[in-house]
């Protein structure tokens, strides 16, 4: 028998993980329906001062309902960040150069997780082309603070509890450093395993798509429908608190005088003997190898946006634009091989641990909305492929979620999920919220 709304309390469903409402919807205990109205009432008392859709539209996202496919993400409260392409809604890739953009077929990222059988709520907003120019969206912890960006729209709507999984990307940190400050979950796999096709380009060496969730499970639910490798499922990862953990190091970067590692150190605490990493001398200057990368890269596929669309485009945009146009092909190339010195060379960064402990972002969002924060902890794995996850690790001295980094090697993508499951159990059962609290 179906469970209306009628029968089971709003309150009931919406305290429902992605993975039950799933598990409910495919076995006919739950409708999508009833699930989709308990999110929309939310969406509705939420959004207006939250600012995390650039498109929502209530009786398409009734009208998904009804038809969603019973398949692993059956029911599911979806969001889309605005440069993943969708075939029912605008794309405007965060600008004012694309205004109601409607491309003709869906991101295959997209298409997968409609066929998985979730409801997708809207698009999320972008920083504009996944680049600097920061969208609406504020904190949902403080709405005086950024988001994090360029993921900011679906970080932000799940930390406000509007969504149970959702779409980023990333290139530089655009997926770990948003969820980190909106308290949620997120990964940045290792390139290639789920397809960018569809997505707004930046750089063919560093683009991923990053999925997000509000937990480990449910983000390795979703992992396994957009890498189409069902062993991912989060049922591997049961029963809660019995997974053993591996050999972890601290990974500390260079003095940072702006960062608060105390929050890191804290968590770090509880998780057994997890000893202190040395940092190579050449990890820092992968930084600026990042960038060389990065911006030769930029450089061409923003150049039709450049070119046909300057005056509609935001300053931070232009100065963005104009820095990459600085880049050269000397840069990029020196770039390159700086990674791939690195990564012959990993053993200097993992030494004899499976996976490394890192900050997710210098700490606490920031205050103000004009900047999305640094990407300084993200950038460096995003150029060697490593694969990191950003688990919720509980509150700094203001009171805003802090996010632990899980890194390992690439390739490793499945040991990843099953190590970051294993430390959030350890941080719930040691006291430290490892979920948002928003709800």
């Amino acid at each position: 028998m179906t469970i209306s709304s009628s029968k089971t309390a709003s309150a009931d469903i919406a305290a429902m993980s992605a993975r039950a409402i799933a598990k409910a919807v495919a076995s006919g205990t739950l409708s999508a329906e009833a699930v989709t109205e308990v999110w929309l009432d939310r969406i509705a008392a939420v959004e207006p001062s939250l600012h995390a859709f650039i498109h929502h539209a209530p009786e398409k996202t009734r009208a998904l309902a009804a038809i969603a496919p019973k398949g692993p993400l059956a029911g599911v409260p979806f969001g889309i960040k605005d440069v993943i392409e969708t075939r029912d809604m605008p794309t405007e890739y965060g600008s004012a150069a694309y205004p109601g953009w409607q491309p003709c077929r869906d991101a295959p990222v997209v298409h997968l997780a409609r066929q998985a059988g979730a409801v997708i709520m809207g698009k999320t907003v972008s920083t504009e082309f996944a680049t600097a120019s920061p969208g609406a969206t504020v904190n949902p912890f403080d709405p005086k603070r950024t988001p994090g960006g360029s993921s900011s729209g679906t970080a932000a709507a799940l930390g406000a509890g509007l969504i149970l999984l959702g779409l980023g990307t990333q290139t530089s940190g655009s997926t770990i450093r948003p969820a980190a400050y909106c308290g949620v979950a997120a990964m940045k796999p290792s390139p290639k395993l789920i397809e960018t096709f569809g997505v707004k380009p930046l750089s063919q060496t560093l683009d991923i798509v990053g999925p997000m969730a509000r937990d480990i499970r449910d983000l390795a639910l979703l992992v396994s429908v957009c890498m189409r490798r069902s062993e991912l499922a989060p049922d591997i990862l049961t029963p809660e608190s019995t997974l053993p953990l591996s050999k972890m190091g601290l990974f500390m970067p260079v003095h940072d005088p702006v960062a608060d590692f105390a929050p890191l150190e804290r968590a770090a605490s509880v998780l057994g003997d997890v000893s202190a990493q040395a940092v190579p001398d050449w990890f820092e200057a992968l930084g600026p190898a990042q960038d060389g990368v990065f911006g030769w890269e930029a450089s061409v596929s923003l150049s039709t946006d450049r070119d046909l669309h300057w005056d509609k485009l935001r300053p931070d945009t232009h100065a963005f634009m104009e820095r990459q146009a600085k880049s050269s092909f000397a840069g990029w190339q020196a770039g390159l091989a700086a990674r791939d010195h690195a990564l012959s060379n990993l053993d200097a960064l993992f030494g004899d641990a499976d996976f490394l402990v890192t900050p997710s972002a210098p700490g606490e969002a920031p205050l103000g909305l004009e900047r999305t924060g640094p990407a300084t902890y993200n950038i460096r794995w995003t150029l060697l492929g490593c694969p990191s996850v950003t688990i919720p690790a509980g509150f700094g001295p203001a009171g805003l979620p802090v996010g632990l980094q899980l890194v390992a090697r690439p390739g490793q993508d499945p040991a990843l999920l099953r190590q970051a499951a294993a430390v959030e159990d350890r941080l719930r059962a040691a006291g430290i919220e490892a979920r948002p609290q928003k709800s």
